[in-house]
């Protein structure tokens, strides 16, 4: 059941896929693992196989930080392993083709963030995701290209993995070792308590890498399209969308906030089915077949 204009609108498909969920858990147990396993490591334990696998070598804006010091020099910030290069790659690849899937199906902060938002769903209920006014929440939404700009920038003139500092993923996975930052843990702090209140503020206002695969949903191969013949327009997609975006508006979602979680289709929360679908064309099935 959803509100929408006082009323009570009963959905007969499932309110989340499954598979997403199951596939946001593996990857946030699989880099616990890791993190864990480095740190073990570093004393003597762990799996000396995977000893030097750390942070920074599974996560892919390490690629995109020291890509301008490794095209001048010939080098890569410290801290920062060449499998990092090989994950943003895979990163740019996926969101050219289906947008900024890694957001919304594997980033590990992504996920806690929605966790601790269904604490905040059921204390605030239709209140929850709402917090921030309308007009303000646009204007906050293009701070984190002024964060990209700022950690590009001080990255290139320091040479060092700069926003290690103030980074709430590098913290949450360092909690337990004496890399953690406290810029980091104060960050994380804050983010989380947000994420009670609205839905992934750090995707929504800070993310730096967030903010540049977001860029890919004005050209991804795949997009969102919602085909207007047999959309009932109750609302219902644009309700269930974390990141605030009014689907029920759009023939094609190009915002730069959307994360491809795929939350608002027909497959999720749409009661029609392929009215709101992941597709090639502007034209769904159902619309081609009529």
């Amino acid at each position: 059941m959803v509100t929408l204009f006082g009323k009570r609108i009963r959905i007969f498909r499932p309110r989340s896929i499954w598979l997403r969920k199951v596939v946001q858990a593996f990857f946030f147990v699989l880099v616990l693992a890791i993190t864990i396993n480095h740190t073990l490591a570093e004393s003597g334990g762990g799996i000396p196989l995977l000893s030097s696998a750390s942070v920074h070598a599974i996560c892919p804006f390490g690629g995109v930080e020291t890509l301008y010091q490794f095209l001048t020099v010939g080098t890569l910030v410290q801290k920062v392993h060449q499998s990092a290069f090989t994950l943003m790659a895979i990163g740019f690849a996926l969101a050219i083709l289906v947008g900024p899937a890694f957001c919304g199906w594997a980033c590990p902060l992504g996920t806690v963030q929605e966790w601790v938002s269904e604490i905040g769903r059921k204390i605030f209920r239709r209140r929850f995701n709402h917090f921030v006014p309308e007009k303000l929440d646009n204007v906050l939404r293009y701070l984190r290209y002024g964060v990209l700009a700022w950690v590009l920038y001080m990255t290139a003139t320091t040479g060092t993995l700069f926003f290690d500092a103030y980074d709430p993923y590098s913290a949450m996975f360092h909690l337990w070792s004496s890399e953690v930052a406290i810029g980091g843990l104060v960050v994380l702090g804050i983010t989380l308590l947000l994420s009670l209140f609205v839905e992934r503020p750090w995707c929504k206002y800070a993310c730096p890498y967030g903010a540049l695969l977001g860029l890919s949903n004005l050209f991804r191969i795949f997009g969102i399209h919602r085909n207007e013949s047999t959309c009932k327009a109750d609302g219902a997609c644009s309700i269930m969308c974390p990141m605030n975006i009014k689907v029920d508006t759009k023939t094609v979602v190009r915002d730069h906030q959307c994360i491809s979680c795929m939350e608002c289709t027909s497959e999720a929360i749409c009661p029609v089915a392929k009215t709101v679908m992941l597709s090639t064309s502007r034209k769904t099935p159902a619309t081609s077949a009529k």
